[in-house]
């Protein structure tokens, strides 16, 4: 052994290492390495070298210097001693030095190269138009249904309009947001895990969208209740069957649609962020109309006959909710959302309810104005959910909940940095504000071609009302940052939580934009409806 007066070698150092570390029963000598880092499942060799091999330090030392040969993932070495034999050594308690969360985590800390601003772009853009138009159908279909006899003898089922199509962003972006994640942790690479994982979050969005859609009935009858201090019984039991089978069965379908499309995605190398949540909004908002429509047309066609059929449904659905709350509460992937997802649902249905006040204040004086709310509030719900979807999928790669990356460690940062910085999530933000103008412009025009809505699409028209997107479009991006960041540093995990906020706001700020782009349009025009004209 070297005089303690003199540094050691470095054989030295590690035969030492070794004799404190080793139980005598075998040697762990590891050096992990990214280079040789890949996904798998650490295999495990047996081989356990005797006890014989390890009784003095010079032998410690001998195998300190041999030349290390590396098994990739795994958690044993090989090395060659000083007889030219290969020899095998194995970590006694069975795990690689450096796992590989921590290994992914260090990664991406390093920066992801896989994923440029062109791949960005157009994994983005063409799921950002199929949502738009999806937006535009939706206000089609809803232009033709309000002269449906239901529509017009149970006004109160407009009412329940806005709630429905905001189950998009409370559950259904949502949960294609939680699958986006755990597909990017590799939590649904094996069909065990993929069984698991859509039986929990379909479970508790069934749970959810029941209990929402209930709710939504209750309110839309109190708004009828109000002004005449009328209760129809019949329509009543119209409003909340119709409510919970619509909420129930579009939540069923697209959550179904989203397992599968993040699944694909993942198949074919696609970021499951940036696709899955223009997907759920594209069919979210036709899916739930068309359904609202038809089944609360067929419930009213019985009302002159029987209520039963409707109090059935009622009973029947409610009566669901203990058994999709038992299954979502042993999933261990949903167990911890199922208390703590409420919040978030009955704020945004909260802070929506406040866009309706404005959108039945302007629709009033301005009719075009209704063609285009589900479109400015589309898109700017769209882009701010893949935004929050990609930084909520970075902080669970990169950290653990209630502490921050140590280079990224600000929640609350100023608008040129979230814009403008060089970071990841500035890059992105600038792709999605670019998307903004050609899609609004795609999309105004693809109404302009089906002679919807009041409004005639003039040049001075386009510059205000692109000016609103863009502002709407901005805000968002600018508060999802800083509220996927701060509800992370609370031990809020932002996949559960932080899109029904940001998708509600934006409903808020898209009406009240258009509202004001609107009152402008006027006040410079010739003050009558047809604020383009």
């Amino acid at each position: 052994m070297a005089n303690t007066d003199n540094p050691i070698s470095n054989n030295e150092f590690l035969g030492l290492h070794l004799r404190r570390m080793v139980p005598r029963t075998s040697v762990t000598l590891v050096e992990p390495s990214f280079e040789n880092f890949q996904e798998s499942n650490y295999p495990v060799d047996d081989t356990i070298v005797d006890n014989e091999n390890w009784n003095n330090d010079t032998e410690l030392n001998s195998i300190a210097s041999s030349s290390i040969e590396k098994n990739k993932c795994s958690n044993h070495v090989s090395s060659i001693d000083e007889d030219g034999l290969k020899v095998e050594h194995e970590l006694d308690d069975h795990r690689p030095l450096l796992r590989r969360e921590e290994k992914i985590k260090a990664l991406y800390r390093e920066g992801d190269t896989s994923e440029t601003l062109w791949s960005i772009f157009f994994q983005v853009f063409i799921p950002f138009l199929i949502a738009g138009f999806g937006t535009v159908g939706a206000g089609l279909v809803l232009d033709k249904v309000q002269h449906w006899e239901v529509f017009q003898k149970v006004s109160e089922v407009f009412i329940l309009v806005p709630a429905l199509l905001g189950l998009k962003g409370n559950l259904e972006m949502t949960l294609a947001s939680r699958l986006s994640t755990q597909a990017n942790l590799g939590h649904m690479d094996t069909v065990k895990e993929q069984w698991k994982m859509a039986s929990g979050n379909l479970a508790l969005i069934q749970c959810q969208a029941i209990v929402v859609g209930f709710l939504a009935s209750l309110f839309a009858m109190v708004m009828g209740w109000i002004p005449e201090g009328k209760f129809d019984i019949g329509h009543a039991l119209l409003l909340s069957a119709s409510s919970l089978v619509t909420a129930s069965t579009a939540s069923l379908v697209l959550g179904c649609i989203m397992v599968a499309v993040v699944i694909f995605s993942r198949r074919c190398h696609i970021n499951p962020d940036n696709v899955a949540t223009p997907i759920a909004a594209s069919l979210g908002d036709l899916i739930t109309l068309a359904l609202l429509a038809t089944i609360s047309s067929i419930l009213y066609s019985r009302i002159g006959t029987s209520t039963l059929l409707a109090a059935f449904l009622c009973i029947f659905f409610l009566l669901l909710i203990p058994v999709w709350s038992f299954i979502a509460r042993h999933n261990k992937y949903t167990q911890e959302v199922l208390y703590s997802g409420w919040t978030p649902v009955i704020s945004a249905m909260a802070i929506s309810s406040i866009g309706g006040c404005i959108l039945d204040f302007a629709v009033e004086r301005f009719h075009g104005i209704a063609v285009f709310q589900p479109v400015i509030n589309g898109v700017g719900g769209n882009l701010v959910a893949v935004q929050a979807s990609r930084i909520s999928t970075y902080l669970h790669q990169t950290a653990t909940l209630g502490t921050l990356p140590p280079d990224d460690s600000k929640f609350c940062i100023n608008c040129c940095s979230a814009f403008f910085g060089q970071n990841r999530h500035a890059r992105t933000a600038r792709v999605l504000l670019l998307m903004v103008a050609p899609g609004h412009l795609v999309f105004t025009y693809g109404i302009r071609f089906l002679k919807a809505g009041h409004t005639s699409v003039t040049p001075i028209f386009l510059v205000i009302y692109l000016l609103a997107a863009v502002m709407q479009v901005m805000m968002l991006l600018y508060v999802a940052h800083c509220m996927v960041y701060w509800m992370w540093r609370h031990k809020v995990d932002p996949d559960n939580s932080a899109i029904p906020y940001l998708t509600a706001l934006g409903d808020l700020l898209g009406t009240a934009l258009l509202a004001l782009a609107f009152c402008f349009l006027y006040s410079i025009g010739d003050k009558d409806t047809d604020v383009g004209d």
